[in-house]
């Protein structure tokens, strides 16, 4: 591989195009029209408008990112997370076209991004899961309620083809179990073009742990260790940290050591995370997903290894730089994401960014592509920076974190940051292992 193309924006494209240049390679970056000032076009080799601002019709448009890939002689092609990371028809039509896509195999995507092929993937590697349906609900409703009575009350009914927090239904008691399978049925069908449901056991205090792995497609995988990302609003994650605080190490052991297999079953190639919900000592498998994560950086940093290198490496047909016991969990990292949103009512905030000031200092990271007079855009995902501390201790990293956000300047729009400066300094979250309710329990969301 010579010649990268980045199909996103925002800074992971600046991300990726660090990683390109540190290995060597030329790199495309495409934009839309909204998007002729993101800083990562001026480090680029070439720039190439896919369309207008719409992201239906620029960075969802397969044929136009392809078609820049063929104009500009690129031979791979990055997709970042978000947009078409995930969508198993763009890895292989780029596959189709003669390109190589930088990421899992299209059956992998597919497998994985259907919730119940992907649990049953999980259980036939060992992979501890919920309690629950084991597969699609049946039509047949005396079968949905013995199901129901098997698992027990409360129990959540998802949909197969959703994610991020959309297609699910909480159910606390029979009288409501058939209604709501209806429900979620139709919500499915209409969102995700798939009305396939199942059901699962209603974890009622879980937290959000992690685990991330690398694997060549060749044999060989490895795993970077764990993350929390329990801090969530509305399924959306606010801080993550590596390692998760708190957890039972013969569980932390097994699970990765099952995650790892299951990449070496899958044949997976690149980067993945492998999510679960855990509570009471035991892990519980929730979904795969098959691209970098925004929370990355706590992984890289905890272990010194390049997640994103790595990626493209792989996708180039080489084997893993590293073996499982190259890797070794130093110190600990906690990431903020910053969005550019009002930190009360976290409404979106577009506008320019009069003055934008990175904080420093040792241990220290900020993947941001913010600058004074940027102009962020209304039409994308909120997310403009992320602010990433290690420390030897979770302590410290936490104290790096208070003066890291107490120097960023961010002027002209309204960010989050004043809720993180509330968070970093919350006696339940500097504890450690709070839940996935904790924060909408302190904002007062129902």
């Amino acid at each position: 591989m010579q010649k990268v193309l980045i199909a996103n924006r925002g800074e992971i494209a600046l991300r990726v195009i660090r990683a390109c240049k540190e290995l060597g390679l030329k790199t495309v970056a495409v934009h839309s029209t909204a998007d002729r000032e993101l800083m990562h076009l001026a480090l680029a080799d070439e720039t190439v408008c896919i369309g207008p601002a719409n992201a239906t019709d620029s960075y969802l448009n397969i044929p136009a990112i392809i078609s820049a890939a063929e104009v500009t002689g690129a031979d791979g092609i990055h997709p970042g997370y978000g947009f078409l990371a995930e969508n198993a028809d763009f890895a292989e039509q780029i596959e189709r076209s003669g390109f190589t896509f930088i990421g899992p195999s299209a059956e992998v995507i597919r497998l994985m991004g259907d919730k119940v092929s992907a649990i049953a993937a999980m259980i036939k590697a060992g992979v501890p899961t919920v309690p629950g349906s084991d597969g699609p609900l049946p039509d047949d409703e005396a079968e949905c309620l013995t199901i129901g009575r098997r698992v027990g009350y409360p129990v959540i009914i998802k949909a197969s083809g959703g994610g991020g927090g959309r297609g699910m239904r909480v159910v606390h008691e029979e009288a409501e179990l058939i209604k709501s399978i209806h429900l979620t049925r139709t919500e499915a069908g209409a969102a995700f073009g798939n009305p396939v449901v199942y059901l699962e056991k209603f974890l009622t205090n879980p937290r959000h742990v992690e685990v991330q792995v690398l694997s060549d497609g060749q044999g060989h995988a490895v795993h970077l260790g764990d993350r929390d990302c329990s801090l969530q609003r509305r399924h959306q994650k606010i801080i993550e940290e590596a390692p998760a605080p708190g957890i039972d190490e013969e569980a932390r052991a097994m699970v990765q050591a099952r995650c790892v297999k299951a990449c070496i079953d899958l044949g997976y190639r690149g980067a993945g995370t492998f999510e679960f919900l855990y509570e009471n000592g035991d892990f519980f498998f929730i979904e795969m997903n098959t691209r970098v994560q925004v929370e990355h950086p706590v992984s890289e940093m905890v272990t010194g290894v390049d997640i994103v290198k790595e990626q493209i490496l792989v996708a180039s047909g080489k084997p893993l730089s590293i073996t499982q016991e190259d890797v070794v969990i130093r110190g600990h990292s906690i990431e903020c994401r910053i969005n550019a949103e009002d930190p009360k009512t976290f409404m979106p905030s577009p506008g320019t960014v009069s003055f934008f000031h990175a904080p420093g200092g040792n241990g220290v990271r900020v993947d941001s592509h913010l600058y004074s007079g940027y102009k962020v855009p209304p039409n994308y995902d909120s997310l403009v920076g992320k602010l990433i501390t290690y420390g030897a201790t979770r302590d410290e990293a936490l104290a790096r974190m208070r003066n890291a956000l107490d120097e960023l300047v961010v002027d002209g729009i309204k960010t989050n940051t004043p809720l993180h400066r509330e968070l970093v300094r919350d006696p339940g979250f500097c504890k450690g292992g709070v839940n996935i309710h904790y924060l909408e329990h302190k904002l007062g969301i129902k």
